[in-house]
């Protein structure tokens, strides 16, 4: 999976979770997600555990925190569909 269809993926999972619908309209890999689209902190975990359910990978607690833009969700996810593609 490409990053470009993990970003539509990644935006397509966020979008439920933002109130100001207008607020996605110009996202892109710098956009905070709780800064930029006004997500907060506990939906955020929400967003996490789709992302775990809809990429199928599991994303420790460490690595969580460290996801607060598009970008860092994006090239996270890349990462470890890539490192498991790797191991099998």
């Amino acid at each position: 999976m490409d990053k470009d269809q993990i970003f539509k993926d990644v935006v397509a999972i966020i979008k439920d979770y933002v109130k100001d619908q207008s607020r996605l309209e110009n996202v892109d890999m710098d956009t905070s997600i709780l800064d930029d689209l006004k997500v907060n902190s506990a939906r955020l975990v929400d967003i996490i555990i789709q992302f775990e359910d809809t990429f199928d990978i599991e994303i420790e607690d460490d690595d969580a925190d460290s996801i607060r833009t598009i970008g860092d969700a994006v090239n996270y996810i890349a990462g470890r569909l890539q490192s498991d593609q790797a191991v099998k």
